[in-house]
């Protein structure tokens, strides 16, 4: 496939295959609109992982000069790789495609790594800066993430570009099509989630609730006290996040508004981590009647098996969205009006 920017080219890091396998169909479909040529694949590489936990990657294919994308998913279910060493593997594939004299090379991370570490509250760094500085470092021309946790990490790149996606669209569409949208309303868990509840409240058309909850921050996860601005009485409760991680504050928050007088409460996140104990502590509040689902994408892709087993899950592909950017930048079309 060619653009302006020259051949377009894919790889995956492991934990990224699953993911990357999806945009691939993708690219194909749009391909196939415009293009009746040879379907699109990913390039060949190889991960190593040695004896003493150092990782390389072999890129097998020539791509000099390609508009090359990388994709890697930091935490990945499926695999026993911690995040950092997903996050490895993702640099060595970056400068092993600069070693190999891509002309662009685009990470694909629909996780941006240590994002919840983006400002300095005591005696810490500011970890996401760095990632932003190994990534360019490496090689990285631009990066392309999903609803990245702190809108401040954009400034924390010299020179590369960032595309910060959003998975609103996706999951509003898939929302009104598979589940009842009257009788709803969008509530957001804290006061920093209200911008995008917000946003959902305006394009469903709906009322807004704000769940304002103080935190402990000496203490990790640990929330003092929640309040409710605005009425769910006898209504049904949407409410929007960019990540699940414990589920803590998802299900505090269900809680107060199930005593506030919600009926059914619905759960969206642009990323379902479901770290630590979350799978039990949400198939215990959906088994209690709390939680009626939680919608995530497979930005955090947990497999077929995990949805057979976990009823109170339901996932949407947001591989169409990334599919789409990567076919505009490469042929230097817009992007934003992808996102509208």
């Amino acid at each position: 496939m060619k653009g302006e920017r020259g051949a377009l080219s894919i790889m995956a890091c492991k934990s990224g295959k699953n993911f990357a396998e999806r945009i691939v169909d993708n690219l194909n479909r749009l391909m196939h609109t415009d293009d009746k040529g040879t379907p699109f694949r990913l390039a060949q590489s190889e991960e190593i992982t040695f004896a003493n936990g150092e990782i390389k990657t072999i890129i097998k294919e020539n791509i000099r000069g390609d508009d090359h994308y990388i994709v890697q998913c930091i935490d990945d279910p499926l695999s026993d790789n911690s995040i950092n060493d997903n996050l490895m593997a993702l640099l060595t594939a970056v400068n092993a495609a600069f070693q190999s004299d891509a002309d662009s090379i685009t990470a694909v991370i629909p996780q941006y790594p240590y994002s919840r570490q983006e400002r300095k509250k005591t005696r810490e760094g500011i970890t996401a800066r760095q990632i932003a500085r190994f990534l360019e470092i490496s090689g990285a021309n631009r990066v392309i993430t999903l609803d990245v946790h702190a809108e401040a990490i954009m400034g924390f790149f010299s020179y590369a570009k960032f595309e910060d996606l959003h998975a609103s669209h996706t999951i509003i569409n898939h929302f009104s099509k598979n589940y009842k949208t009257d009788n709803l309303v969008l509530v957001s868990a804290d006061v920093g989630g209200a911008e995008k509840a917000r946003f959902y409240s305006k394009e469903m058309h709906t009322d807004l609730a704000i769940v304002d909850k103080a935190r402990d921050y000496s203490k990790v996860g640990v929330i003092e006290s929640m309040r409710l601005v605005g009425n769910v009485k006898d209504k049904n409760v949407l409410i929007p996040d960019d990540m699940i991680s414990t589920g803590g504050t998802i299900i505090i928050a269900s809680r107060l508004l199930r005593e506030k007088g919600a009926k059914k409460i619905f759960v969206a996140c642009s990323l379902p981590f479901f770290n630590g104990r979350a799978k039990e502590n949400l198939t215990k509040a959906y088994e209690e009647g709390l939680i009626s689902k939680v919608i995530g994408t497979d930005a955090v892709f947990h497999g077929e098996q995990f949805l057979k087993n976990n009823l109170w899950y339901d996932e949407v592909s947001i591989a169409p969205l990334f599919a789409g950017v990567i076919s505009h930048i490469n042929a230097k079309k817009s992007v934003s009006e992808l996102l509208r």
